[in-house]
């Protein structure tokens, strides 16, 4: 059986997870400028294993506009390029001898207002899950009441803990949504 504090510290660093969670979705989302954490998700058939493109090759940011990523195989340079091409990113790489430029598009805005719908959306998912926290948080409060572990008194204080954690978590899901789309929104 749980005890108070073991469930607010599960309820916390589950709150962290889901908020970091959506940072790293966010984070991936494409605005205007260049960033190098824009390709990690793709991944290279480097010998048989389907690796990270950070793990064969140096992504960095060539200016405002253009990714620039050095393989560390120069054989791999093909397969690189091949990769990033056929993402879902909709990116043009141009190699250049043994180093990959990716110049990024600019976004149509058209393309930013949905960028802007899907940052909602992924806030929104993040809140759902945030509030499965607090509900799941509260059951086992509750549970510790039914077995008379806990007084009402500590009930209360609990769920009031909760409700605060929860209230922060959901302002900062907010912020990071709201920040984003100011982002997107730029030109």
């Amino acid at each position: 059986m749980q005890t108070l504090d073991q469930i607010k510290k599960d309820m916390d660093s589950k709150m962290v997870k889901a908020i970091d969670t959506l940072k790293g979705d966010l984070a991936k989302m494409r605005t205007g400028r260049a960033n190098a954490s824009l390709l990690d998700n793709i991944r290279i058939d480097y010998y048989g294993n389907k690796s990270p493109l950070s793990q064969v090759a140096n992504v960095s940011v060539a200016d405002a506009r253009t990714l620039s990523v050095s393989p560390w195989d120069k054989s791999m340079v093909a397969a690189i390029e091949k990769a990033i091409r056929d993402s879902d990113l909709g990116l043009n790489p141009v190699t250049s001898g043994t180093v990959i430029r990716v110049p990024l598009p600019p976004l149509t805005e058209e393309r930013r207002k949905e960028l802007g719908k899907h940052a909602r959306t992924e806030g929104e998912n993040t809140k759902i899950a945030v509030r499965n926290i607090r509900r799941d948080s509260n059951q086992h409060i509750k549970d510790l009441l039914k077995k008379k572990i806990i007084t009402e008194d500590e009930d209360k204080r609990a769920e009031a803990d909760v409700q605060k954690a929860t209230d922060k978590s959901i302002a900062e899901v907010d912020k990071l949504v709201a920040a984003k789309e100011a982002e997107l929104m730029q030109i």
